[in-house]
């Protein structure tokens, strides 16, 4: 019979698993935020929005807990220019 060690024990225990976070693919995050492939690949290229490339060169994923990130960051920087008088409507353009 195998004897048991703590170590082993540690090995199989809940806080040992690994958490992965939900992947979203460019089109999933493009219809949560409602905005153009241009617009997303360009949050991506300027590192506004965290993501990762895998394989192929427009093989993009985003995770959930990043996009949340992000939305934050947009929110808290959207009331910080409300206050400051500094936010401007600007007209739509036809990628967003």
């Amino acid at each position: 019979m195998a004897k048991r060690t703590e170590e082993g024990d540690q090995l199989h225990s809940p806080a040992a698993v690994t958490r992965f976070p939900k992947m979203l693919t460019l089109s999933e995050v493009r219809e949560i935020l409602n905005v153009g492939m241009p617009t997303l690949y360009a949050l991506l290229s300027s590192g506004e929005l965290r993501g990762v490339q895998l394989g192929g060169r427009r093989m993009w994923r985003v995770s959930e807990e990043d996009l949340a990130a992000y939305l934050e960051r947009a929110y808290k920087e959207t009331q910080e220019r409300i206050a400051a008088g500094n936010i401007e409507v600007e007209p739509a353009q036809a990628d967003d």
